[in-house]
């Protein structure tokens, strides 16, 4: 060692790593992963606890074709049952449930609404799930022909949270939203 060096770890250290090279890794495949496997949520299909009566309909001047009660078919999963179950019990109310319609307009020609209701509506059909109470759904006899067949789901994301139709068979296509969507022809 030559007199006024200093030999300490540190300068021991900066004197190899000088002496090494680099070597650099180039790969020119492209590795994908996979992607998630479809996962099946579980559902019930619901039970109808009330429908709209011919009288009923009238007095409302609907004039809407009946879907016979064995040709409805609504599904609802349970984590939305869940969610619904809660909100009546946070409002301390066993009717308080979902009410859900289809009106004309959006960016595709119909579009979902949905708010919270406390009551079935006299052209309301009243939807339960099977082993999930009180897990309420209300949806007019005009809107239930433009729905029936699909699966209302409730939806956790990071912008949000809500209840969705997440399957409708009737749709043919939609926007990304999920609220607007077209009829099949």
């Amino acid at each position: 060692m030559r007199f006024g060096a200093v030999s300490t770890p540190i300068a021991r250290l900066r004197a190899s790593s000088a002496l090494r090279t680099t070597r650099s890794f180039v790969s020119s495949s492209i590795v994908r992963a996979a992607p998630p496997a479809p996962t099946q949520l579980p559902k019930s299909t619901v039970s109808i606890s009330s429908a709209p009566t011919s009288d009923e309909l009238q007095a409302q001047e609907l004039d809407v074709d009946m879907i016979p009660q064995e040709d409805v078919k609504l599904e609802l999963t349970d984590r939305a049952a869940e969610q619904l179950k809660s909100i009546a019990t946070r409002e301390h109310h066993c009717n308080a449930g979902l009410r859900i319609a289809v009106q004309s307009g959006g960016c595709h020609g119909y579009q979902y609404t949905m708010e919270l209701a406390s009551e079935r509506n006299a052209e309301d059909y009243h939807f339960t799930h099977p082993a999930i109470s009180p897990s309420n759904i209300y949806i007019d006899a005009v809107s239930l022909g433009l729905i029936n067949g699909s699966t209302i789901d409730f939806s956790t994301e990071l912008i949000g949270s809500s209840f969705r139709i997440a399957e409708n068979p009737q749709a043919k296509g939609g926007c990304g939203c999920g609220i607007s969507w077209e009829m099949k022809d």
